[in-house]
């Protein structure tokens, strides 16, 4: 008998317990926890971090009203109430590299064990939590292992152990974990516009001897990426992803490669720039900066990133699919609005092609 499905087999971002990239620091007291994430977190700065712990107030009120305080140097506070739920934890926890969990109130997906001859007891209470020990911090050098932690985990002893004052190796180690989980990136070639301008299609149009739809998937395949069609219609070619979002264009297919594969950044390059060539792929490759939304490139006299030479990272999708949830769907417009790495280049290499007569023109620039 076949199982009934009662919802769509979706493809779902590789998220730890609370987020993306998380790891639990345990074993000792709460403020020797905070003050070490201080510390580490100073050093490793151009990551976007986060620390998840609880409110250690004995009695906390119900919020009336949820405040929202900027400060206008950019900064934001915010006061609410709300219970611990994972699905809403990895939505606020979406956009960070990593997250560090105080341990002794949540646990994590991978350890930090702390070994403090003080909280013995608070150990052996968790001892089950620790299945993914990255590595160990001692107070005290000649701190030695608690008895039923080798007896509970053997191989404990091989872990690689530091001490609580050698902060840079322990940042170096954590600078590695997230480096772990950075997203490979594919291409996504987008074709099948209506292209009403030039009156056909422009991803088929000749430059080079082939179709220029073609000639971008190898711009892209030439630098190891695995490439795909972001096409309208309903597809089985593998090398093709239909649009699952309809009638949004290009916001579409962006969307539709998050949703086959979200834990990819997608290198998002159109048809219509055909002088985008091998050194402007590796320019936006070799400025790629996966702690942000996306990393785009700009003509230097433009106002704007052009949406459609970007690479765009798993945590864009998620802010893509709440700009839409408020009827926009310019991938520009989120663009603008979000933390982008932004790359400069010369106008004339990403100018579009967009009439019979631009598209004549540009052939014989490309061919004399």
């Amino acid at each position: 008998m076949t199982k009934h499905k009662k919802h769509t087999n979706l493809t779902r971002r590789d998220n730890d317990n609370f987020a993306p990239n998380e790891i639990a620091i345990l074993g000792t007291n709460c403020t020797t926890i905070s003050n070490l994430v201080s510390k580490v977190s100073q050093k490793l700065s151009n990551f976007k971090l986060a620390y998840f712990d609880a409110s250690h107030a004995k009695d906390v009120e119900k919020n009336i009203l949820s405040e929202y305080t900027f400060h206008h140097q950019g900064n934001l506070q915010i006061t609410t109430s709300g219970k611990i739920n994972k699905y809403q934890q990895r939505l606020d926890f979406a956009q960070f590299d990593y997250v560090f969990i105080n341990g002794n109130h949540y646990q994590g997906a991978k350890q930090i064990l702390v070994l403090d001859e003080a909280k013995e007891a608070s150990v052996l209470k968790r001892l089950e939590q620790l299945n993914r020990i990255q590595f160990i911090v001692k107070l005290k050098k000649e701190t030695e292992f608690f008895d039923f932690l080798v007896e509970k985990y053997p191989n404990i002893k091989n872990k690689i152990c530091y001490t609580i004052d050698q902060v840079d190796q322990i940042v170096n180690h954590i600078h590695n974990l997230i480096q772990e989980k950075i997203a490979p990136i594919k291409g996504l070639v987008l074709v099948g516009g209506k292209s009403t301008r030039m009156g056909q299609d422009k991803s088929e149009l000749n430059y080079f001897g082939k179709p220029q739809k073609e000639v971008a998937k190898e711009l892209l395949e030439n630098n190891n990426l695995e490439t795909f069609y972001s096409v309208e219609k309903t597809t089985n070619n593998v090398d093709e992803i239909s649009d699952k979002f309809y009638n949004l264009g290009p916001f579409g297919g962006i969307c539709s490669a998050f949703q086959k594969d979200p834990n990819s950044a997608w290198f998002v390059l159109a048809t219509d720039v055909p002088f985008v060539n091998d050194e402007v792929i590796q320019l936006l490759l070799n400025h790629r900066n996966p702690s942000k939304v996306a990393t785009a490139i700009k003509g230097k006299s433009k106002e704007f990133v052009e949406p459609l030479i970007t690479i765009y990272e798993p945590k864009a999708y998620p802010i893509l699919l709440q700009y839409l949830a408020q009827g926009y769907s310019c991938p520009r417009k989120m663009l603008i609005n979000s933390d982008v790495e932004i790359v400069e280049i010369e106008d004339d290499l990403i100018r579009n092609v967009n009439t019979p007569e631009e598209f004549e023109m540009a052939k014989k620039e490309i061919n004399d």
